[in-house]
């Protein structure tokens, strides 16, 4: 039989063509699909200026509507979470962040048993303590089983760790604390939301998240790539959606907008 010869330079191309259908089907371009956009009632009236942005001009705009707000007392704060946190199957009850306990609303205090008011934005990370202003948000503030926040203390977002007795599947270690999975996303919008409330314009430091734990006094709370993917997988419930409309219409009469657009933090982070 004769041989067909092919010249050199014909032959590199094929290979050269052969190799990239090959490479094409072995790693297939893949494309990560964008958050689903949310449409809320206020979309044309309290969320106007921010409609369409992203990055640090959605950040700003944000910044300058949620920042016109109602400020109350630390004091204030104990018959407000009375409502915002009020258990929807018994008007008697809060239900606690951390642990998902229902305990009644007299129980607030500070010895064993009672729930106190937790800052999940922790107040020693910018030293803000417990001034009106963000030591008093209703935003960042949920009622906890005193033990749960005592464990909690002021450390920072992470996964891992050891269970917390009474935590609902809460866990901790030396230096962070994971919540249960039912209040993770809750967390992460809380913290979120006082990143782009509290930009050091009126008095206080500029909150900002960061990659690290063990922040310390710093006015920084980690982690944010965590706290993105527990937004993420944990979207906002009727709970947080009800307890958001009650601080607007009741309280603050300011929004948490990552409760109404879960999309706007991986638009701005």
């Amino acid at each position: 039989m004769l041989a067909i010869r092919i010249p050199i330079r014909r032959r590199k191309a094929v290979a050269l063509a052969t190799a990239a259908a090959l490479a094409a089907l072995a790693t297939p371009t893949l494309t990560a699909a964008p958050a689903t956009a949310t449409t809320t009632d206020y979309d044309t009236t309290y969320y106007k200026n921010a409609i369409g942005k992203t990055g640090t001009s959605l950040k700003s705009s944000l910044h300058t509507i949620i920042s016109s707000q109602t400020k109350i007392s630390y004091s204030a704060v104990w018959d407000a979470l009375k409502a915002t946190d009020q258990d929807p199957n018994n008007s008697a009850n809060v239900v606690l962040l951390y642990s998902g306990v229902s305990r009644g609303k007299s129980l607030n205090g500070g010895d064993l048993g009672d729930w106190n008011r937790e800052h999940t934005w922790a107040k020693s990370h910018g030293d803000f303590g417990e001034a009106t202003g963000p030591g008093t948000d209703l935003h960042h503030l949920r009622p906890a089983d005193v033990q749960v926040n005592s464990v909690r203390g002021n450390k920072d977002f992470d996964n891992g760790g050891s269970s917390v007795s009474g935590g609902g599947g809460s866990l901790t270690d030396s230096d962070s604390f994971e919540p249960r999975d039912a209040d993770k996303g809750d967390v992460a919008r809380m913290i979120l939301y006082m990143t782009v409330r509290y930009e050091g314009g009126d008095g206080w430091a500029d909150l900002e998240p960061n990659e690290k734990v063990a922040n310390g006094s710093n006015p920084y709370m980690g982690k944010l790539a965590v706290l993105k993917q527990w937004s993420d997988e944990d979207p906002p419930s009727a709970f947080e959606e009800r307890r958001n409309q009650v601080i607007y219409d009741t309280y603050q009469h300011n929004r948490n907008p990552f409760i109404d657009h879960p999309e706007w933090v991986e638009a701005i982070w």
